[in-house]
Formats: C-alpha cells, sequence, structure tokens
C-alpha cells in the first residue's frame, strides 16, 4: 500500500510561481517511478512530468521549458516547480507513484489531487 499526499496548490496570477509537493509512505516495498498528471474541467488526465527512482524525467511539451521535477528518495517526495504559469495550467494536479517489490509486478497509486487556479 502507498499512500500519497500532495500540497502547495492554490490560486496564482498568470506569469506567477506554484510548488506542489507529494509525500508518500509505502507499506511494503519501494517507491519507483513518481510523477504529476493534470485534469482540466472536461479534459481527460494527462501527464505532466515523472521521474524515474533514477532521476530520469520527462515533460509533457507543454510544459518542458516552465516546470521542473524533482525528488527527495530520502524522504520519498517528489516536487513539481511551475513557473510562468498560465490560465491554461488551471487543473487539478495529481501525484502517482509506482510501488516496487521483489518479484511482482509494480503497481500504481494516486494522490487526491491539489487544484491549482492561474488567474487574475
Amino acid at each position: 500500500q502507498v499512500q500519497l499526499v500532495e500540497s502547495g496548490g492554490g490560486l496564482v496570477q498568470p506569469g506567477g510561481s506554484l510548488t506542489l509537493s507529494c509525500a508518500a509512505s509505502v507499506n511494503g516495498g519501494s517507491v519507483g517511478t513518481m510523477g504529476w498528471y493534470r485534469q482540466g474541467s472536461g479534459w481527460k488526465r494527462e501527464m505532466v512530468a515523472v521521474i524515474t527512482s533514477g532521476g530520469a524525467t520527462n515533460y509533457d511539451d507543454s510544459v518542458k521549458d516552465r516546470f521542473t521535477i524533482s525528488r527527495d528518495s530520502s524522504k520519498n517526495t517528489v516536487y513539481l516547480q511551475m513557473r510562468r504559469l498560465k490560465p491554461e495550467d488551471t487543473a487539478v494536479y495529481y501525484c502517482k507513484a509506482s510501488r516496487i517489490r521483489l518479484g511482482r509486478r509494480p503497481d500504481d497509486y494516486w494522490g487526491k489531487g491539489t487544484l491549482v487556479t492561474v488567474s487574475s
């Protein structure tokens, strides 16, 4: 079992910055790839950025030069630093983490989401 607790969402003006955090508590196994996804009103959930346990990252093209994902593996925490925010970044942001257990397929867990609203 993995529990994810997200924080850092809120209201920010266009052009502003915000940092999201997601802390994972794992019961059995270890945390593998972690990532951030978002779902705007009326839209499907989409990947924003992911980071492997080794630190390799992947970003959606729409955020590549504005957002930075990082992790503190000692704390099982992943961060999403968001800069130059745009109204179209408004969405509920979800944290996702994969649990790794020896001899078993990884399983994925989701946080409850944190709302980011970009508006003047």
